[in-house]
């Protein structure tokens, strides 16, 4: 990667490096842009295949927080953070201070808050150790109820957009994910009656939603191509490339991934397909929005849930 020219593109404004042998730490906090407000991104603990991997990420990430958090209509920039290695051996209370550490060397120019494998009991830990997190227990809290929320909405309006109506009612929906947030939007999407078809590599939450909202479980390698409505990708990004559009039998993809599509000639050949893409950045910034009402001091829930209702019509 010639990192200088991908960042000078896409506009970063700093990218820094830092390691801690004590606690394994190998992180990287990319600010896209401070040009609205101070950046704010989540904290993403995943096990890369290398580090060529994690900087990609956290390159394309911190630039759709930029995205997002403008196009939400809050003052702040974007930026994200990434950890490399396992969630699971890395933490500890020694781990978060040294995130912490990294943290603040920005000078209250980014504030992070949970994402992949990182949650609220965390940034509760980290929070002692740096004023610059939000999404704590005694603030702003765990983001996924307000995610789920805007993706159902965004879900919605492309629906509106799609076949004139925006009712869920006997439409089908592909769940790729089952974390905290696709949970909730299948939840969601159940009360709306809609049907699911859900993969998850954990094989219990696959159970659980099944069990609860009537869902059909599907492998890996259906749950993207199955014939459905609606494709809602929930796990990690880059699900929607060229060689699988081709594959899709969907009329709309909308999920709360972020960086959905893998580059742009994807974006480019699901409109030459006729299907409909509502935006990750767009439908899901619910929390964002929840977590930056810390940040701006206002966090009220009244402001954050008619934010949150905003996306239907920011969408269409």
């Amino acid at each position: 990667m010639e990192l200088f020219k991908e960042t000078a593109s896409m506009g970063h404004e700093q990218i820094l490096f830092a390691q801690d042998k004590k606690t394994n730490l190998k992180a990287i906090i990319a600010v896209h842009s401070t040009v609205l407000g101070p950046a704010l991104g989540g904290m993403r603990i995943w096990h890369y295949q290398n580090e060529a991997d994690a900087l990609n990420d956290v390159i394309r990430l911190s630039y759709g927080m930029t995205l997002k958090n403008a196009a939400a209509g809050l003052p702040l920039g974007g930026g994200k953070m990434v950890v490399i290695g396992d969630a699971t051996k890395l933490k500890s209370e020694a781990f978060f201070a040294a995130c912490a550490r990294f943290i603040n060397t920005f000078n209250g120019q980014y504030y992070t808050a949970e994402d992949v494998n990182t949650t609220t009991d965390d940034m509760d830990t980290m929070k002692r150790y740096t004023n610059f997190v939000v999404g704590t227990s005694d603030s702003s809290s765990d983001p996924s109820p307000y995610t789920a929320k805007g993706v159902l909405n965004g879900i919605k309006a492309a629906v509106k957009t799609k076949f004139g109506s925006d009712s869920l009612n006997g439409k089908t929906v592909a769940v790729q994910g089952l974390g905290n947030v696709g949970y909730r939007l299948c939840e969601h999407l159940h009360q709306e009656g809609a049907q699911l078809l859900v993969y998850d590599y954990d094989a219990k939450k696959i159970d659980r939603v099944t069990a609860e909202f009537g869902a059909v479980g599907v492998s890996q390698s259906e749950i993207l191509t199955s014939e459905c409505d609606i494709v809602a990708p929930c796990a990690l990004g880059a699900v929607i490339n060229t060689d699988i559009i081709d594959q899709l039998k969907c009329a709309i993809i909308a999920g709360s991934a972020n960086n959905i599509l893998a580059n742009s000639e994807a974006g480019d050949r699901l409109h030459q397909k006729g299907i409909l893409y509502a935006p990750d950045y767009i439908i899901n910034a619910g929390g964002v929005i929840n977590c930056g009402a810390d940040i701006i001091g206002n966090h009220n829930e009244h402001y954050v849930w008619q934010k949150i209702d905003d996306i239907y019509n920011t969408t269409m």
